[in-house]
Order: structure tokens, then sequence, then C-alpha cells
């Protein structure tokens, strides 16, 4: 059995830097959909419990833009959690 190990960073036919990219663009867009999704809770919740529906349809708006921006830039979830950020004040003031 010994014999048959094989290494897998030199085994043939393995791409081992194409598996590190596709693993980097995995958990790149699993944080940004996850940012992206605290975003539109975040404007559902103003809607909803806040009453402010032109608030909540501008944060939707805005999470898709954030959402296709953040999977443009290097840091992705950077903007998300800036938009996040500036709702959750906007549900202070809407609240408050």
């Amino acid at each position: 059995m010994a014999e048959h190990a094989v290494e897998y960073a030199t085994a043939t036919g393995n791409d081992y830097a194409e598996h590190e990219r596709t693993y980097a663009l995995v958990t790149k867009l699993t944080k940004v959909a996850t940012a992206h999704l605290i975003v539109i809770m975040i404007s559902l919740y103003i809607g909803g419990v806040g009453g402010s529906w032109k608030l909540c349809g501008f944060g939707i708006v805005l999470s898709l833009v954030t959402g296709i921006a953040g999977m443009m830039t290097p840091k992705g979830t950077l903007i998300p959690a800036i938009v996040s950020g500036v709702l959750l004040l906007a549900l202070h003031f809407v609240f408050g």
C-alpha cells in the first residue's frame, strides 16, 4: 500500500494553483453574499417595522449595487459593511 501513496501537489493532472483560486473565489462569494443578505434584512426591517418603505427600497437597491461592487473589489465585504452601518444609523433615526 505504501508504494501507491501520491503527493497531491506533484500528481500529474492536478492544477493546485487553480484549486486555490477557486477556493478563494468561493470564500469571497460566500462573504459578499452574507453581507449582501444582511443589508437586505436591515432594509426589510426598516420597511416592515419602521414603516419607511422608501428607505427600504433604497436599501435594497443599494444592496444590489454593493453586492456587485463587493465582488469586483479585493476587500469584498468592506462596502456592504459600510452600507450596513449607514442603514443601522438610518434605523436608529427612524425609530428615534
